[in-house]
């Protein structure tokens, strides 16, 4: 600075000149092609989002989720079955290549590898197109997984023992069985214990036998010509012993 000659000063071109408020940039220019992140893609996002969680509420108040009896870890006939998002995976898991000795294949190498591509998806496909129909390989990996969650859900679905799974499931009252009673000891003695339980409240794919709602006759009939998993010709006493066996069934309730 010299005398005279007045005050001089340097600019900086990082610092603006004049403050600008943050307006997304206008791309009417470009229609189809792009658009500001915030507001214009976010706020799709969470419309889609909305109606999304509200057709799950709609689903959860519509069919309230069924309730089973208590967990019990001795209860090793018990047939399992996840929530739908992992019944695909519950059926892999049941093919030879992915189950028994090859488990750790199903259960870990495959979803691994699946959801490897997912994460390697955007390194793999880095073309700036957003038509499917310009992205074959994206479109491609993408059309494969939905058609094997879709076919392997519906296996599993397909193939499911639903009639056993609700028997083991179903609730019953505990009631108090006299088990010196001579219905009780027939029953014993015939190995119907294995399956109906110690306390008959069912398990193995059986049903219960409280509250089974049969008349004695109708007791007879199963125990001669079977009922479900229960083959036919299961019972091997007399006619006496039958007698009082159906009539020691049908007189079991919870009430």
């Amino acid at each position: 600075m010299h005398r005279g000659k007045g005050m001089k000063f340097v600019g900086d071109s990082r610092i603006p000149a004049e403050r600008t408020p943050n307006i997304p940039k206008d791309y009417s220019e470009y229609p189809g092609k792009t658009e500001a992140f915030w507001p214009n893609f976010l706020l799709k996002e969470w419309m889609v989002g909305a109606v999304f969680l509200v057709g799950f509420l709609c689903l959860t108040i519509a069919h309230e989720p069924p309730l089973e009896k208590i967990a019990d870890p001795s209860d090793t006939a018990y047939i399992p079955l996840p929530d739908w998002y992992f019944l695909f995976l519950y059926q892999l898991l049941k093919y030879s290549y992915a189950s028994g000795p090859y488990n750790a294949v199903g259960a870990f190498i495959i979803p691994g590898l699946a959801f490897g591509g997912l994460l390697l998806a955007p390194f793999i496909d880095r073309g700036p197109e957003r038509r499917p129909s310009k992205r074959p390989l994206a479109t491609g990996f993408m059309l494969l997984a939905i058609a094997g969650i879709t076919y392997l859900t519906w296996e599993s679905v397909a193939y499911h023992d639903w009639e056993a799974a609700a028997n083991q499931g179903k609730i019953v009252a505990k009631v108090d069985i006299d088990t010196e009673a001579e219905g009780y000891k027939i029953l014993e003695a015939n190995s119907c214990l294995s399956c109906h339980g110690g306390e008959l409240q069912g398990g193995a794919g059986s049903p219960a036998l409280i509250d089974t709602g049969l008349t004695p006759d109708e007791v007879k009939d199963i125990a001669h010509n079977g009922k479900g998993a229960m083959p036919p010709g299961m019972f091997k006493g007399t006619d006496e012993e039958l007698d009082k066996l159906a009539e020691f069934i049908s007189t079991l309730t919870s009430k």
